[in-house]
């Protein structure tokens, strides 16, 4: 039962990172319609700004706040040049784009701070949480930020103008155009928004697999994997989709014989196939009907 306990515990810290990449990429689905391949990146780049500010002796709390803030302005950038031409042009071209972002911003990072494994500091340590074995400070600093990221963002949706005002955009963008919102405006919103989620995760899990510019491969598969879990029309759906697939990667490679790290990815990549063919929507997410 210790075991177990601890087993899920730890799922649930690494899901919470999951939940916020996933968070991230429903943001951009309800502006676009489209998934950012480059959300990773983005978040590893935004990650290694945080670790250079701190190398010059800025502290911890000062650079992540910076940082978030150098994301947000980023995101919105990124959003006004290369994606706001590309609003009408057709999906393929937009996935070029993504794919694009992706190599880019890698290859820029490796060519910057180049290809080599740094350590990245934990403002909540690594001792054992409250005296006790099942869980490490950093996994509980984990949650705790998580779900303070999520309860900011529930309140900015549900009880400011703005957040009213990216969720009619995202919903019916044409009766929100009507009533005077600027939907285009919405859209850099959103990314500004999705970049700055993206940056928390990037230095949350930082400490745990050390930084390089590849270091958000994996868990930008398990944040699509909880996206499509969860339901790409539902944040509070990637959220819980994000920490069902963190304790499902734990549980399997720790009571499955024969599957170790080397076949949890693969198992992430099952997991959104099977959920496509069971149930596409997702277990939060709504089936779009569209009228021809």
């Amino acid at each position: 039962m210790e075991l177990l306990s601890n087993q899920i515990l730890a799922g649930i810290a690494t899901g919470a990172i999951y939940a916020c990449m996933a968070l991230a990429l429903v943001m951009i689905y309800q502006a676009i319609g489209q998934l950012n391949f480059a959300q990773g990146e983005m978040a590893m780049f935004s990650t290694f700004m945080a670790w250079q500010m701190i190398h010059w002796g800025v502290p911890y709390w000062a650079a992540f706040v910076l940082t978030l803030v150098l994301s947000f302005v980023g995101g919105i950038v990124i959003e006004r040049l290369l994606f706001k031409p590309l609003a009408k042009a057709p999906i393929l071209t937009n996935l070029a784009g993504f794919l694009a972002l992706f190599a880019i911003i890698n290859s820029v990072a490796g060519l910057i701070w180049d290809f080599t494994i740094k350590p990245f500091p934990s403002p909540f340590g690594s001792s054992p949480f409250l005296g006790s074995q099942l869980i490490s400070t950093h996994q509980a600093g984990m949650i705790g930020v998580i779900l303070l990221v999520l309860a900011i963002l529930f309140f900015f949706f549900r009880f400011t103008r703005i957040g009213l005002a990216m969720r009619a955009a995202a919903m019916l963008p044409e009766s929100a155009r009507l009533v005077g919102i600027n939907t285009s405006w919405m859209i850099a919103l959103g990314w500004g928004m999705a970049a700055t989620i993206g940056a928390v995760a990037g230095m949350l899990i930082a400490p745990v697999v050390f930084l390089e510019p590849s270091m958000m491969g994996g868990v930008l598969i398990y944040g699509f994997a909880a996206a499509v879990l969860g339901g790409l029309s539902s944040p509070l759906g990637a959220v819980v989709g994000g920490l069902l697939v963190g304790i499902f990667e734990n549980l399997v490679g720790t009571y499955i014989p024969g599957v170790g790290n080397e076949l949890k990815l693969p198992l992430a990549l099952a997991l959104i196939v099977i959920v496509l063919v069971v149930k596409p929507a997702g277990l939060f997410g709504h089936t779009v009907v569209r009228r021809v």
